[in-house]
């Protein structure tokens, strides 16, 4: 019995010995540090600097406008040249406008005068029928001789016909001339109502309408001209806003975040003339968290890249899953120039490791925790079946 207890309290200590050895030494690194990319902000054009006051660490967001750069001595000549030239094809493209509108409306007069005209012209020409009809009908009907009666109807019913001089009012001649006068008047008639107009001082259309005619020739020149002239003003509105462009790129102006993370440091002061390339800003990308670390040979020659691991911040108790994302190797500073937390001097004298924590950035503000150190684990430990069992 005694020896069963002193059995069973040396196997007891061997198990605690080798939960507390193998939790402490089980590939695991103690100088884990979440680290990001450090982005460069730096002045497009030469100017003065404008650098709103805030805060070391304070957050930034993709967009937000952090600085501006303004050169007030910038060449604008070529754009003022642009934008007088753009003034003068607007006052010309305006002026042909005028003069298209003017015209439109000229013709349109005529057009309303050529259709009273018409109007006008079919109403004379059957009132000038009908009456030479009923003369026609009075001779055909009267037949020989034509008495007093009848020929003060037909000199009535025949006012404005015209006639040769001491042309007779009897017999064949007066009945001939009625049927010419019929026939005449009713090819008028009906050339009329077809839109041509016969008699002197015509030319198979009234003046009015000739001159519409003409008006619509000037309007389709006018209506070309115009859009040529659109067209130019066009093309010289997108050489104004290259031009805008250009100009506006040597002036300056704002500086916006091109991450969402945090103000790291402030290189040049408010108020300070810079030239074009001088870095500004430098601002940390919280989007690009990763946990750099430092291992043993041993444990680094064990690892690849996208082997699984774990990460513990100190002081909490969660341990988040990572995957190995990058092996420097031994002194490897360079690839530190770029990120955020320097290595130190024993970091540089083991073989550099880093981890990506995909929770880490899941967790927005609090995620962004630049300078954290922590633990990381790239063997199983002994307790690691039990902490899978607790929430």
């Amino acid at each position: 019995m005694k020896y069963k207890r002193l059995i069973l309290g040396l196997l007891a200590i061997i198990l605690a010995l080798w939960i507390i050895v193998g939790e402490q030494m089980s590939g695991a690194t103690a100088d884990a540090v979440v680290n990001a990319r450090i982005v460069t902000m730096r002045a497009t054009v030469s100017g003065n600097l404008t650098v709103p006051a805030r805060q070391l660490g304070a957050r930034v967001t993709q967009g937000e406008v952090l600085a501006s750069v303004e050169d007030p001595v910038v060449d604008r000549v070529r754009l003022d040249d642009l934008l007088m030239e753009v003034r003068l094809e607007d006052a010309a493209r305006a002026q042909i406008e005028a003069l298209l509108a003017e015209t439109e409306a000229v013709r349109e007069t005529l057009i309303e005068r050529t259709q009273i005209f018409r109007d006008r012209r079919l109403e004379e020409l059957r009132a000038r029928l009908s009456h030479a009809e009923a003369r026609l009908a009075i001779l055909e009907t009267g037949g020989g001789a034509v008495d007093e009666t009848q020929q003060q109807i037909l000199t009535a019913v025949e006012e404005g016909i015209e006639r040769l001089p001491g042309e007779p009012w009897l017999d064949t001649l007066v009945l001939d001339h009625a049927r010419e006068r019929v026939e005449v008047l009713r090819i008028a008639l009906q050339a009329a109502e077809e839109n041509v107009f016969l008699g002197d001082g015509y030319n198979d259309a009234p003046s009015a309408e000739q001159r519409g005619i003409e008006l619509s020739s000037e309007i389709a020149a006018l209506q070309t001209r115009l859009a040529e002239a659109k067209e130019r003003v066009a093309a010289l509105h997108e050489r104004v806003d290259r031009e805008r462009i250009r100009v506006n790129g040597l002036t300056g102006g704002e500086l916006q975040s091109p991450v969402t993370g945090l103000l790291w440091e402030v290189l040049e002061a408010n108020g300070v003339n810079v030239q074009r390339g001088d870095p500004l800003l430098r601002l940390v990308d919280c989007q690009a968290t990763m946990v750099t670390a430092s291992v043993t040979e041993r444990v680094y020659n064990s690892l690849s890249v996208g082997d699984a691991a774990r990460f513990r911040l100190g002081g909490s108790s969660t341990v988040y899953d990572a995957t190995v994302a990058r092996l420097a190797g031994s002194g490897a500073d360079t690839v530190y120039r770029n990120l955020a937390v320097a290595p130190s001097q024993r970091h540089l004298e083991r073989y550099d490791v880093a981890l990506i924590v995909p929770q880490l950035a899941q967790l927005g503000a609090e995620g962004c925790m630049i300078g954290r150190t922590g633990r990381a684990f790239f063997d199983g430990r002994p307790l690691d079946g039990l902490r899978r069992l607790l929430p």
